[in-house]
C-alpha cells in the first residue's frame, strides 16, 4: 500500500467539452448527465499518461448526489466508458472500513476506544506490551509499518503478503513486538496496526473479517458488489496493471486483510460516502472525529485522515495502492461534498500520484460551486 501524497498539486485546466456519465440520487442510478468542463478537463489531464488498458472509476458527489464517470486509455486515446460497477481493489481505503467496524463496536456495544486490545487476544504480546483499540485505529500505536517477520525483499513481489498467514501474524506479536519510543504521543503509518485491528475484531466475534464486513457495513448501506473474496468479484473485475502497464495478478493480503484487503466498486463506495452524510450513523460519524493532531493541516479520526483544505473546510480523507490498483477518497460531511477514484493504476506507476491529485482538484471543483 502505498505513501500517502500530503502535498496537493494544483494544475490549471483547460475546456474539452461536456461528458456524459450516469447520476445517482440516494445511491440509486436514475439518469444520465453531465459532469463540467472543468472535471472533464482535469480527468484527461491527470489520465492521458496512464499506459494503455488503464482505467479510472470516478463518483463526483454533489449535495449528497452521486455522478459517476469512467475512462479508459486505448491505443493512446482516453475514451469514456460506463466502469461504476466494475470492480477494482481499493487497497488501504479498507482501513477506513476496519475503523468503521471498531466504531460499530463503540456505538453499539460499549466498547472503550482506550481500552487494550490485549484480553480479547488467546496469548500475551511480547513483553505485556500494551496497545489500545484507538491507537490501531489512529496509526500512534508505535508499532512500525509491518511486521519484521514479513520481508518484502524476500518474498513473492507480485504478491508480497499472500504467505502471510495467522501464524506468522501470532509468532511476531509473541516473539518479536517491538514499538517506536514514542507510542501514543507519534503517528506513524502502520499497515500492521490496522491489520491486527481486523484480527482482533475477529477474534473477539469468533468470525471473519468478511462477514463482519457483510454484517456490520455492506448489507447496512447496500454495497453488494464490494468483498475481500475475490471470486465473488471475478466476473466485474478490472485486470490490475503492473508500473509498466501489464497485466498483473490480485494481491491476497492474509492475515493482514484489514488493511488492504477489499474489492469495491465506485458505486458501492459512493453509497458509503452518502452515508457520512448522514446523521444518524453514529459509528460514521464517530470515525470522522478527530482523535489526533498530526499537523496544524492533518489530522486522525479512526482511520480516516482529517485534511485542512484550501478552502478551509475539513476534508475526511483516504487512499490505497496495490501491485496493480491506486484509489483515492475525499469527503466533506458538512456540505455532502465527496469524491472517490478507482484506477487499475499501479501504486508503482510512476504517474500513480495523479489519482490522489485528481480526488484533491475535483473536490475543489465543488468548493467553488
Amino acid at each position: 500500500m502505498k505513501k500517502f501524497l500530503l502535498v496537493i498539486i494544483l494544475i490549471l485546466a483547460c475546456s474539452y467539452g461536456y461528458s456524459q456519465v450516469y447520476v445517482a440520487v440516494n445511491a440509486q442510478v436514475e439518469q444520465k448527465s453531465t459532469i463540467s468542463e472543468q472535471q472533464s478537463a482535469l480527468i484527461f489531464e491527470k489520465s492521458k499518461v496512464f499506459p494503455n488498458k488503464s482505467q479510472v472509476s470516478i463518483a463526483v458527489i454533489k449535495n449528497g448526489v452521486a455522478v459517476f464517470y469512467g475512462v479508459k486509455r486505448e491505443n493512446d486515446s482516453i475514451l469514456s466508458c460506463e466502469n461504476y460497477q466494475r470492480v477494482f481493489e481499493i487497497g488501504s481505503i479498507t482501513k477506513v472500513f476496519t475503523s468503521s467496524l471498531l466504531a460499530y463496536y463503540v456505538i453499539q456495544k460499549g466498547l472503550d476506544l482506550n481500552s487494550t486490545i490485549n484480553k480479547s487476544l488467546k496469548f500475551p504480546l511480547k513483553d505485556g506490551i500494551q496497545i489500545t483499540f484507538k491507537q490501531l485505529a489512529n496509526h500512534t500505536s508505535g508499532l512500525p509499518r509491518l511486521p519484521s517477520n514479513l520481508n518484502l525483499a524476500l518474498v513473492n513481489s507480485a504478491n508480497p503478503y499472500q504467505e502471510y498467514y495467522e501464524e506468522k501474524l501470532k509468532k511476531y506479536l509473541t516473539d518479536d513486538l517491538k514499538l517506536s519510543r514514542n507510542p501514543a504521543l507519534k503517528y506513524e503509518y502502520s499497515n500492521l496496526g490496522v491489520g491486527l485491528l481486523a484480527y482482533v475484531l475477529c477474534e473477539m466475534e469468533h468470525t471473519d473479517y468478511e462477514n463482519l464486513l457483510v454484517t456490520k457495513i455492506f448489507s447496512r448501506y447496500h454495497m453488494y458488489c464490494s468483498s475481500t473474496i475475490r471470486d465473488k468479484m471475478k466476473n466485474h473485475l478490472v485486470k490490475g496493471l503492473n508500473g509498466d502497464g501489464d497485466e498483473v495478478s490480485n494481491w491476497d493480503l492474509s492475515a493482514l486483510v484489514g488493511a488492504g484487503g477489499i474489492l469495491s466498486t465506485t458505486e458501492d463506495l459512493s453509497k458509503f460516502v452518502i452515508a457520512q452524510f448522514d446523521c444518524a450513523n453514529k459509528e460514521l460519524v464517530l470515525t470522522r472525529t478527530k482523535t489526533f493532531d498530526i499537523t496544524d493541516k492533518m489530522g486522525m479520526g479512526l482511520g480516516w485522515h482529517i485534511i485542512k483544505a484550501k478552502s478551509g473546510a475539513d476534508w475526511n480523507w483516504h487512499n490505497g495502492g496495490t501491485g496493480g490498483y491506486s484509489s483515492s477518497i475525499a469527503i466533506d460531511a458538512k456540505t455532502k461534498n465527496g469524491i472517490v477514484i478507482l484506477s487499475n493504476v499501479s501504486a508503482f506507476n510512476k504517474n500513480s500520484g495523479n489519482i490522489d491529485q485528481l480526488c484533491f482538484e475535483l473536490m475543489n471543483t465543488l468548493d467553488k460551486k
